[in-house]
């Protein structure tokens, strides 16, 4: 057995014995920590259950003693306002009082505000005949405030409607600080609001952490007790800290066993593929460059010392010429773009407009050589495309780039198709060939740069390797995306994806 399947062979029965002494020494830690978490959790959940039933009776005893008092003074024979503004003075956790007689007459206040109006109306339409034959006492949401509505019986003007408000200061005063201030230990509580604003904390809040929260019942709807603990000195903090502690040194152990079995490996085989791409690509730029340059002079010469034999080959010879330059300009322009690319100096101006134009620009760049080399093209545009936000002259770069690839890579069966279409709100750009294809393994890789295929098939083609690495960076600065279809034998298909215009 040679001495890499021997490496490999260690490095894996190592590295499975550590992941599997990992993975029971997680699950049991795991287990560990959420026993602790549950119990602690439940000891939390006791103390504010206590803390909210505690603060429900204190604030029921003072409304019932609130009742009885403005009750016993509406016995009075001469019960009237000032009976209830001496009664506001004695009982300051009300800073609202609303009077109404069985026929809906408001007797109290003489005046009243929108606010005062609103709350009213809504006592009136809440209370239910049974409730005035019943009495007793109901909690009412009212205009975003909570009103206790109660029935006073045998007045000289007959059952009465009481309406009070709580004054949320007098509330945290006279009966949130007797009831909570005292709490022992580090834990802290805070009572919330409706709206999460806290009205009443038994101790300051700024290094503490919130631990869970418990609702008051009908006496303080939508209010909440919340529970916080110190940062850093819960006991689930410390029980916490210690599992992380032994998760890091585990995790830390597996680290430098992972490490020093593979990076010498993975870095000795990184280097020398970057090192081979990148002498590939300077030989078949090299190639790319010298090819349509021969070309040029070659014809040039010929053109030059007058050895052309007619008209007809004398034009034929200027289109030569011609088609090389351009091919020589998409070569340097694809290594300069590539450089800026790579320097992160690259830059796109993007503006709405229409596709049409650049792909019939682009397949008439390319009919010339297509039809030297015996292409069949054919060309599919749809009418009525959306504009797209796209820089034209990247835009077609990147379709140059894909015919361009198209042609070297089509074998025998000559046929190419370009077509662009409606995708949704966007534009859809398709160039399909019926060549060698592309296997599905290589589908990712071929966006990479100096990637290339390794094929006998695509080997002895000309390329630099960094075609479709400008396609997919193109496109995806114009906000689309590069796909690609097909199977060796069956021809590629690649589809530029691009959202519409601003």
């Amino acid at each position: 057995m040679s001495a890499r399947p021997v490496r490999l062979l260690i490095f894996g029965a190592v590295f499975a014995a550590a992941a599997v002494l990992a993975a029971l020494g997680y699950l049991s830690l795991r287990r560990w920590e959420a026993a602790a978490e549950l119990q602690l959790r439940e000891q939390a959940r006791d103390v504010a259950a206590m803390a909210a039933e505690k603060v429900e009776m204190a604030v029921v005893r003072a409304e019932q003693d609130g009742i009885a008092s403005l009750q016993a003074a509406a016995l009075a024979p001469d019960f009237g306002p000032e009976s209830v503004e001496a009664w506001r003075a004695r009982n300051p956790l009300f800073d609202a009082v609303y009077l109404c007689d069985r026929h809906g007459r408001v007797l109290y206040p003489a005046r009243w505000s929108r606010d005062d109006a609103l709350v009213i109306a809504a006592l009136r339409a809440e209370l239910s005949q049974r409730f005035w034959e019943r009495g007793g006492r109901r909690h009412l949401e009212a205009h975003g405030q909570v009103i206790l509505a109660a029935v006073i019986p045998g007045s000289g003007r007959g059952p009465l409607l009481v309406g009070l408000r709580r004054d949320q200061q007098a509330l945290s005063r006279d009966v949130l600080e007797k009831t909570l201030g005292g709490t022992e230990g580090k834990t802290a509580l805070a009572v919330l609001d409706a709206g999460g604003r806290a009205v009443f904390t038994s101790r300051p809040l700024d290094r503490a952490a919130p631990v869970l929260t418990v609702p008051f019942g009908e006496a303080l709807p939508a209010w909440r007790v919340a529970l916080y603990e110190p940062t850093g000195l819960s006991p689930r903090d410390m029980v916490r800290r210690q599992a992380m502690i032994f998760m890091a040194a585990f995790a830390l152990l597996l680290v430098v066993i992972a490490a020093g079995l593979a990076a010498t490996y993975r870095l000795t085989r990184r280097e020398s593929e970057i090192a081979r791409l990148k002498s590939d690509f300077v030989a078949n730029v090299s190639h790319d460059l010298k090819t349509p340059l021969s070309l040029i002079r070659m014809f040039s010469e010929t053109l030059e010392m007058d050895r052309v034999p007619d008209e007809s080959r004398r034009r034929e010879y200027y289109g030569v010429l011609t088609r090389e330059s351009e091919r020589l300009s998409r070569l340097i322009d694809n290594v300069l773009d590539f450089s800026r690319i790579e320097s992160g100096r690259q830059r796109y101006r993007l503006e709405a407009g229409p596709v049409e134009p650049i792909v019939h620009e682009v397949v008439e760049s390319f009919r010339h050589p297509l039809h030297q080399q015996g292409f069949a093209l054919d060309v599919r545009v749809a009418p009525d495309l959306p504009d797209v936000a796209m820089d034209a002259e990247a835009l077609k770069q990147a379709l140059s780039n894909l015919l361009d690839n198209a042609m070297k890579y089509s074998a025998d069966r000559r046929c190419i198709r370009v077509e662009a279409r409606r995708e949704g709100a966007g534009v859809a750009v398709e160039v399909a060939d019926q060549g060698i294809g592309i296997p599905v393994s290589e589908r990712e890789r071929i966006f990479e740069k100096f990637y290339r295929v390794g094929r006998s098939e695509t080997q002895g083609r000309r390329g630099s390797g960094v075609g479709l690495a400008l396609v997919k960076h193109i496109v995806e600065a114009h906000g689309g995306r590069v796909t690609v279809d097909g199977a060796p034998g069956e021809g590629s298909r690649f589809t530029l994806h691009l959202p519409p215009g601003g």
